[in-house]
């Protein structure tokens, strides 16, 4: 009976894995989908987590249904890593402050070429990234450029005010979402663990003597 219950726990604990890797591949995605954010590479970094979070679930369910030992020795090992580096993401990606957004999308965006920049305008319906005494001369070389439909129906908002407001929501999504399941997978390690030292009741009983 005690062996059924750490199994169903542990069922259910991969089963969740699972799911908490595919929100935050799906998020990450979503926040790198919006141009110039896929310059933050803190969201590659969840996306990553995202990946090996779903191959370990797979692996511990597996060594569940088959109570394969040295498969459940492997899955908390690297949930205890997955959990490490998911921690570690998680405060990242709540502890990034707007001045250190800006500096990055300041950074992506000096590197892109005329027609990249024109793609994004295009895309977020925007003009420019910072209109501000410090980007004033980028700023104006990018609204004589722009072609954003915007500019036929009223002032555009600038790509960097956008590309601010998507990039704070992903970033507390992610955040938020990381560090609150990264304690459960602690859990997850206790119950791999406390399953794996369990008798499986379908051996035979001869093979612990």
């Amino acid at each position: 009976i005690t062996c059924g219950l750490y199994r169903t726990g542990f069922l259910t604990r991969c089963a969740l894995n699972i799911l908490v890797g595919l929100l935050l591949i799906v998020v990450a995605a979503w926040g790198k989908g919006f141009g110039i954010v896929s310059s933050i590479h803190i969201i590659g970094g969840v996306i990553a987590v995202g990946f090996f979070l779903l191959l370990i679930a797979i692996v511990g369910l597996i060594g569940a249904v088959h109570h394969h030992q040295v498969m459940l020795f492997f899955y908390m090992v690297i949930l205890f890593i997955v959990f490490l580096f998911q921690f570690g993401v998680s405060c990242s990606c709540l502890a990034m402050n707007q001045g250190q957004q800006e500096k990055l999308l300041n950074s992506s965006w000096g590197m892109m070429n005329n027609d990249t920049r024109n793609s994004i305008e295009k895309k977020l319906d925007c003009c420019g990234l910072f209109n501000n005494t410090q980007n004033l001369g980028v700023f104006m070389s990018d609204l004589h450029l722009c072609d954003a439909p915007c500019l036929k129906k009223s002032p555009c908002l600038t790509c960097g005010e956008k590309m601010l407001q998507h990039s704070s929501e992903a970033l507390k999504i992610l955040g938020g979402v990381g560090l609150f399941f990264s304690f459960t997978e602690i859990l997850g390690v206790w119950l791999a663990m406390r399953y794996r030292n369990q008798k499986d009741p379908r051996a035979n009983p001869s093979a612990f003597l």
